[in-house]
């Protein structure tokens, strides 16, 4: 009996004769952990994408970025990612505090792949975590209940050409968002989210 699908996947699986081919595909790529080869794609990754669920029970899906491997592999069941200075409506992470469940899309683009993983999330805080990444004064932290990878073949191959400048460096400063100088904000810019209650050791 299986527990990865609901009714209405079954119905459109019986509607177009697949119900065997997803039987077989639970089988063998639905698991509750990452593998070896998924730890060390999710580690080999610059940036993936974040659906988290409003108070609404609407999906938000962002774009989260950073240097290579910034979604730490705690263990096969952990991930912990950082949050770096956005626009201050803080979305995904409201959305988390709130409502906990979420997804995560790894894609590689220049040698088509991709990975899902689902999962609940909490808010972190701890020194020893948030140290992990310069400047980020909060951090995720998931719990991983389901992952799967998918087929790549609509994937259009795209090559990397760099890193974005904003991504925080160890030793380096931040060159800060041009738009929060605009006239029409600047003066309700806060400062940088990791000056915050910066943990101490």
């Amino acid at each position: 009996m299986s527990t990865f699908y609901d009714s209405e996947h079954r119905a459109l699986q019986d509607e177009f004769q697949s119900r065997n081919l997803a039987n077989r595909l639970e089988e063998l790529i639905i698991k509750d952990h990452l593998d070896e080869k998924a730890m060390e794609f999710v580690s080999s990754r610059d940036y993936f994408f974040l659906s988290t669920v409003d108070q609404a029970g609407f999906p938000t899906v962002s774009h989260k970025g950073g240097d290579i491997g910034f979604v730490k592999v705690v263990d096969n069941k952990t991930l912990v990612f950082p949050y770096f200075d956005g626009n201050g409506m803080w979305l995904s992470m409201g959305n988390i505090a709130g409502h906990t469940k979420l997804g995560m899309l790894f894609i590689d683009m220049e040698n088509p792949h991709r990975l899902r993983v689902q999962g609940t999330a909490k808010l972190v805080r701890d020194a020893d975590i948030l140290n992990l990444w310069p400047e980020v004064g909060l951090a995720a932290q998931i719990s991983i209940t389901q992952t799967w990878i998918n087929c790549p073949r609509y994937i259009h191959p795209v090559k990397r050409l760099n890193t974005a400048p904003h991504v925080p460096k160890v030793g380096e400063e931040t060159p800060p968002a041009e738009w929060k100088s605009f006239e029409p904000v600047a003066d309700v810019v806060p400062p940088s989210p990791h000056t915050f209650n910066k943990p101490k050791n």
